[in-house]
């Protein structure tokens, strides 16, 4: 039997659209048929590397020729045929079988002793080489991640800029990705749901297809979004060098979330306060019940007796708060002037916020080395330091994305304290006319310790916010009777915030908060 494959292979499928390997294979093989007599049956182009087993189209070749569908098969060269030892060893089954295989590249008689033995050592050099460049492209790839660049292709709401360059967001699906992260924080969605939501909202694929719940729990768990890149297979983490598109804060949140720390609870009564006041005696969440057409919230903690309070007692609480924090115009127009002022005297405090700063990134990356230390030290295994200095790596880029702001921004303060003071102006409008959703938003905003006894409830607000209400308070503590202020009152308070700003330590510069997209 004249019947003979031909075997032709490169390693991409790139390189079979692109280049002229495969034909040129394919003429070298035509060629030798052709001297030596023998009769192509059947052609096998494959577009997969041979480094490893698993080609479909080398697997049913090769079994074809076990079921002596053929007398044999010409290839092109050794490294065209088998990188992998395990391969080589099945093609020499086969020449042991009787089945006949050729070179057209490579006069090898694999019948023979000397010429099986000369084919045996170039598969081995073959299976070398792969080895070696495997080393190699993983030297190369890890080299760019200690970099801080991400030598993949970008993920969903990012965008590529080619090799050793930093990946951007992509200005159409990066708020969208991270109104993924904010609404799923809000508690009233489920993945699944989070999936038709976004679709709802525009969120697409990079190739316009719908986005699944797989894709957005991925998504969630990304830690590129937050600035760190991570490699799911070996947990490893590095820093990079891309914009954040969700904070640290947010990210963090998310994760307990969906590890389980913080409980999921369905929601039957979607009462205004959900989920936002904890209990100042046993810390546990305050919860909301309806009794006779009236709302209570509560602690129903075992040990804990703490009492009711009406909803409508609480949100007074709420709304007390919020007045305090309206402007005059009068006061408006002294503010106004004192922040303009703070432009020319701003820079000691941004050199006392980046020093703030950039003492706390070193403090973060002592503790980094630390733990490396203790690591190689065989102090702790694998699995304790992969997680500590993947939250080590978030905060580090927590700090480093505040000293980028500061170094982009040199006028931070007043901008900080514009952001602030617009915000308490306009918090108690926003409060009576926004959704029950909103309204829950601007609490969250404003007030990041919600620790409340329902026994005398006092809302307490952030303390940039708290210093704002408590400008109607006199010097002696004691509530004013002032309802105009003086240029005087109003520095004091401009002054103060820019302590606030300006401290040491933990928050050096802390952003007003934001409500969810």
């Amino acid at each position: 039997m004249n019947r003979y494959y031909a075997y032709t292979r490169v390693s991409t499928t790139k390189q079979g659209e692109t280049g002229v390997s495969l034909q040129e294979q394919r003429n070298a093989i035509e060629r030798y048929a052709r001297d030596k007599g023998l009769t192509i049956a059947e052609w096998f182009e494959e577009q997969l590397t041979a480094a490893k087993g698993g080609r479909p189209l080398f697997s049913r070749m090769m079994r074809d020729l076990k079921l002596g569908r053929a007398s044999g098969v010409v290839m092109h060269k050794i490294d065209r045929s088998a990188r992998n030892l395990r391969d080589w060893a099945d093609l020499g089954e086969l020449v042991d079988a009787g089945v006949q295989v050729y070179f057209s590249n490579e006069p090898l008689d694999l019948n023979s002793r000397g010429g099986r033995l000369s084919a045996d050592i170039q598969a081995v050099i073959a299976s070398d080489f792969i080895r070696n460049l495997r080393e190699e492209t993983k030297k190369g790839f890890y080299g760019r991640l200690k970099q801080g660049f991400y030598p993949m292709p970008a993920p969903l709401g990012y965008l590529d800029q080619g090799t050793g360059k930093a990946k951007v967001p992509d200005s159409a699906r990066a708020p969208l990705v991270s109104q993924c992260f904010e609404l799923y924080l809000t508690g009233a969605y489920t993945i699944v749901d989070l999936a038709a939501e976004m679709h709802q909202r525009g969120l697409r694929g990079k190739r316009g297809q719908r986005v699944g719940w797989h894709a957005i729990s991925t998504i969630l768990r990304n830690y590129f979004y937050a600035g760190v890149i991570r490699i799911a297979k070996t947990g490893e983490t590095f820093q990079g060098l891309h914009e954040p598109i969700v904070t640290v804060e947010t990210f963090r949140a998310v994760q307990d979330l969906l590890n389980g720390k913080v409980v999921r609870t369905r929601v039957i009564h979607d009462y205004l306060f959900r989920g936002l006041f904890q209990c100042a005696r046993c810390s546990r969440m305050i919860v909301g019940e309806r009794q006779k057409g009236v709302v209570y919230y509560r602690c129903h903690g075992k040990n804990c007796s703490g009492p009711m309070i009406r909803e409508d007692r609480l949100q007074g609480s709420v709304v007390r708060a919020l007045t305090r924090l309206e402007f005059t115009r009068e006061e408006m127009g002294f503010i106004a002037k004192v922040v303009e002022n703070t432009k020319e005297t701003d820079f000691a405090n941004h050199e006392i916020a980046v020093n703030a700063a950039q003492a706390s990134l070193a403090q973060v990356k002592a503790r980094e080395t630390r733990l490396t230390d203790a690591y190689l030290d065989g102090v702790i295994d694998e699995r304790a330091y992969r997680e500590r200095i993947a939250a080590l790596r978030l905060e580090r880029c927590e700090v480093e994305g505040t000293l980028r702001e500061l170094s982009e921004n040199p006028d931070s303060l007043p901008n900080w304290l514009q952001e602030v003071l617009e915000r308490a102006k306009s918090a108690y409008l926003l409060y009576r006319s926004g959704t029950v959703e909103e309204k829950r938003q601007l609490v969250k905003a404003l007030c990041s310790n919600r620790v409340l006894d329902p026994k005398s409830p006092v809302f307490m607000l952030d303390s940039a916010y708290q210093r704002v209400a408590d400008r109607f308070k006199s010097i002696d503590g004691s509530p004013s009777s002032t309802t105009i202020r003086t240029p005087e009152a109003c520095t004091s308070l401009v002054f103060d915030l820019t302590g606030m700003f300006s401290k040491e330590g933990k928050g050096a510069i802390r952003r007003p908060a934001r409500l969810a997209a």
